[in-house]
């Protein structure tokens, strides 16, 4: 039976609560009908998670946490942010549809990184947004099993991502017609 190491193809399922020990709740879940699928090692993953997976075979139960500074970190209030309104205007118009109470906007940094913002409010002239990752400031309670250990497929291990202009994916096989 392989176990998980650098290079394997992993399915895992599992119930992921964050909060104190007596007020834990259930932030997300995958399930044997939609598991967790990744290539051990190759970066998909929090380091912290893999660590804790490293060794187990398919079949196998597991129950950790991960504290926040081996996962997402600590909350910033440096990553909330005042943004003028101008910012998310189509065409002249302020996007009311798109930038809202709540909802959760990929956007851009100066430096051309992607990066999700989350509107915490809309003012008149402004919008406050959250840059912080939803789970910063949290410790990560995994708790499930490893359904699935298998020698990874080689194009699982090198994705063919499409259009290499400014992919950095580094693949000679990249087939250009993915990439995003």
């Amino acid at each position: 039976m392989e176990i998980i190491k650098p290079g394997q193809y992993v399915e895992a399922t599992y119930d992921l609560y964050v909060g104190e020990n007596n007020e834990q709740e259930l932030m997300e879940k995958a399930t044997k009908e939609n598991p967790l699928k990744f290539v051990f090692g190759t970066d998909q993953m929090l380091p912290a998670f893999e660590e804790k997976l490293k060794g187990l075979k398919a079949g196998d139960k597991f129950d950790f946490i991960i504290p926040c500074n081996d996962a997402y970190g600590e909350y910033d209030k440096d990553h909330v942010l005042e943004l003028g309104k101008e910012i998310f205007e189509v065409n002249g118009v302020f996007d009311k549809d798109m930038i809202y109470e709540g909802n959760t906007v990929p956007m851009m940094d100066s430096n051309g990184n992607r990066l999700n913002g989350s509107v915490l409010e809309v003012k008149e002239d402004i919008v406050v947004m959250d840059f912080n990752h939803p789970l910063a400031g949290e410790d990560l309670h995994f708790i499930g099993s490893i359904e699935l250990v298998r020698e990874a497929t080689p194009e699982e291990l090198h994705p063919t991502c499409g259009s290499c202009e400014g992919c950095n994916c580094n693949h000679s096989d990249c087939d250009s017609s993915n990439c995003h």
